[in-house]
């Protein structure tokens, strides 16, 4: 039972996001709210990079998208896996993706990774609320 509620939330969210880029143009719901990039920015670009079979592309848009597929093979085990490894691979993949994002940020040559909170629509909804008489 465990299992099918797994793949129902991964089909949940990926229905969802097809929805917010198809319907909305919303590629990235956190880079639209905030106008700040997420740890996991530019992975479907690098998905679609793997599926041309082009993995040097795939490596620019984001270093980690081989990690995907395991994630996604380990979440539908994770019941099977003994806690104190569960805990382990969380760990290892917060630290991998943190490394990376913040590389990222530093790299002011990255245009993937973006620190641009005023293209945010939080920032914009504020400055209206503000700026209106």
């Amino acid at each position: 039972m465990k299992k099918r509620q797994n793949i129902s939330a991964l089909f949940t969210i990926a229905v969802f996001y097809l929805i917010l880029e198809s319907v909305f143009g919303i590629t990235c719901p956190i880079l639209f709210l905030t106008g700040i990039s997420c740890a996991g920015c530019g992975m479907s670009r690098a998905w679609f990079c793997v599926l041309r079979m082009d993995f040097t592309g795939a490596f620019r848009y984001h270093p980690l998208f081989w990690i995907l597929p395991i994630g996604i093979m380990l979440f539908l085990f994770w019941d099977k896996i003994p806690k104190k490894i569960q805990k382990i691979l969380l760990i290892t993949a917060c630290v991998l993706f943190g490394a990376v994002y913040i590389l990222r940020m530093l790299d002011t040559a990255d245009s993937i990774v973006v620190f641009q909170p005023e293209k945010g629509a939080i920032f914009s909804l504020i400055s209206q609320l503000f700026t209106k008489k």
